[in-house]
């Protein structure tokens, strides 16, 4: 009974490093928890205070601006949403720290290199097509184009960390493809997309593999 008991430990550990071997196990659920909230809070101010609109598109209200006050609320726009990157940034980095030091794994691993450069790909690539829309005044397709690169990043990232991340991305892909046809709304798609999807994401996460 002892000998069986010990083969069934060997297997869940030999179990337990073929995984960490093979997948990046270091994100943290209150990384999305926070990233989400972040991005709410940022969604907000571009919505209520930059564009002070509580139901009309970006794309309507830019088009109806000319001259300075446009070059104003394209930098304030800029800021906000470079502001919410920053900060989504710093805590899903200190989360995962945080948790690779409690668990006492590498964070800098090949398997973690592999994950980088397949989230990295399309969301630099999606960088460059962003800007373009930007210096062109073409408002409509920047938050459609936002969320489907980001989605599509996050697939390619999937195979390599938890398969949440995988369906995360596929939910991202889906709000992008929305709000490219329901443009009125792009904004609140934005909210909901790097917003709520990712305080859901999270909480699961959370509870699933740290609660």
């Amino acid at each position: 009974m002892e000998n069986e008991q010990n083969y069934s430990e060997d297997i869940k550990t030999i179990k337990k490093i073929m995984e960490e071997s093979s997948r990046f196990l270091s994100l943290s659920g209150l990384s999305g928890l926070f990233a989400g909230l972040i991005a709410v809070l940022g969604g907000c101010i571009a919505q209520f205070v930059i564009l002070k609109s509580g139901s009309h598109g970006i794309s309507g209200l830019i088009s109806r601006i000319t001259g300075e006050q446009l070059a104003s609320q394209k930098l304030w726009l800029f800021a906000d949403a470079a502001t919410v990157l920053v900060l989504a940034l710093i805590v899903s980095l200190y989360f995962s720290l945080r948790k690779a030091k409690l668990r006492m794994q590498k964070v800098w691993t090949p398997v973690s290199k592999r994950m980088l450069l397949n989230l990295s790909i399309p969301l630099i690539s999606g960088a460059f097509f962003i800007l373009i829309f930007f210096l062109q005044n073409q408002w409509q397709f920047i938050i459609p184009s936002m969320l489907v690169f980001y989605g599509l990043a996050l697939i390619g990232a999937g195979k390599f960390t938890y398969s949440e991340v995988f369906y995360l991305g596929l939910a991202e892909l889906l709000t992008g493809f929305l709000s490219a046809v329901f443009q009125e709304y792009s904004l609140f798609f934005w909210i909901f997309g790097f917003g709520f999807l990712h305080l859901g994401y999270g909480l699961f996460m959370y509870r699933k593999y740290e609660g």
